[in-house]
């Protein structure tokens, strides 16, 4: 890798944020320039890296690139700002508060020529990144039907949308990431249990242009944190845990049964189960890491703006479906 020292500027330093510091100023040619939010305290930035009250004062600290993790409401006016300066961005998912927005802001980078990405952080997660290689591989067969389920309790962080934009998101790009497949269209419900404006809870069922079946299950109202995705193809099923990093593989079973009740039945059996070893790196550290390469122009695998456009899509396709009760017919376009 080049010596490069690259200057990196940040927009927002709530829960997400100081996380993004965190990595930020300890990566490896890359140096914390300045964090723009109006409210941060300059104590807790790492790295005694200057505090500014907004992304203009941010940009004229003269900066490369800018990881973008304020409210989403705010992603288009920053991030538009960033790309008339010239300024690469890195912008937490999802990308926009609507999917025009999110064009507008895929149209804006694209023409300055500049790196753009979307913080779709299980992408870069050590279970899913298994899961797709093995499943690009083969090793399962046809997929069948991919189920998500990811809930917890409500986060005080969250003001500026609900449980579909901020948390099904994630589900929305992994589906796609890992199978390689597109929704063709949705049906869902959603309920909203917290006295909020927006939904705490969503029940999704998506089909997938490879004949996939999506389901998603995401909610605000669970006294716990569960993160799992579970793929189910002709010869099993895995099931990764992006909490934990695990993945797990349990095979359909191949022994011939000669317990007399059981022979009528035509399904699989229990087979094997492997729990695979993976070298386990923190997602947030990848995820930064190849957007510093994108920047370098050395090879990456970012998450780029038309892709998390796309996931936009899905989402607010899931809130007309649960708002019209109708199912929801995409254009099918590859993510």
């Amino acid at each position: 890798m080049t010596t490069t020292t690259l200057r990196a500027g940040l927009i927002g330093f709530g829960a997400m944020g100081r996380n993004h510091a965190r990595v930020l100023n300890s990566l490896p040619g890359v140096a914390l320039a300045g964090v723009a939010d109006p409210l941060a305290d300059p104590a807790a930035v790492p790295g005694g890296a200057p505090v500014v009250a907004d992304v203009e004062q941010l940009i004229a600290l003269g900066i490369d690139y800018a990881v973008v993790a304020c409210p989403t409401a705010y992603h288009e006016q920053v991030g538009l700002a960033l790309a008339d300066a010239g300024v690469h961005a890195l912008i937490e998912k999802p990308l926009a508060h609507t999917t025009k927005a999110a064009k507008v802001l895929a149209e804006a980078f694209e023409a300055r020529g500049l790196v753009a990405g979307v913080g779709h952080i299980e992408r870069f997660n050590p279970a899913i990144i298994s899961l797709r290689e093995r499943l690009e591989a083969g090793e399962l067969g046809e997929i069948l039907q991919v189920v998500t389920r990811r809930q917890g309790p409500f986060p005080g962080r969250i003001a500026d949308v609900g449980v579909v934009k901020d948390l099904a998101t994630h589900d929305i790009d992994l589906t796609g990431f890992v199978t390689g497949q597109s929704y063709r269209s949705v049906t869902a419900h959603t309920v909203s249990r917290s006295g909020r404006e927006h939904e705490d809870l969503l029940a999704s069922v998506g089909q997938l242009s490879g004949g996939a079946i999506a389901n998603h299950s995401v909610n605000w109202l669970s006294p716990f944190k569960e993160r799992t995705a579970v793929v189910t193809g002709d010869r099993g099923c895995f099931i990764a845990d992006t909490l934990t990093a695990d993945l797990t593989f349990y095979a359909n079973g191949v022994e011939v049964t000669e317990w007399e009740a059981l022979q009528a039945f035509r399904g699989v059996s229990e087979g094997d189960m492997v729990r695979y070893a993976i070298r386990k790196r923190e997602p947030l550290l990848v995820e930064h890491e190849h957007f510093r390469d994108a920047v370098l122009g050395e090879p990456n695998t970012i998450v780029d703006l038309r892709q998390g456009a796309t996931t936009v899509e899905v989402s607010e396709s899931m809130l007309r479906s649960a708002a019209t009760g109708e199912t929801v017919v995409l254009d099918g376009r590859p993510s």
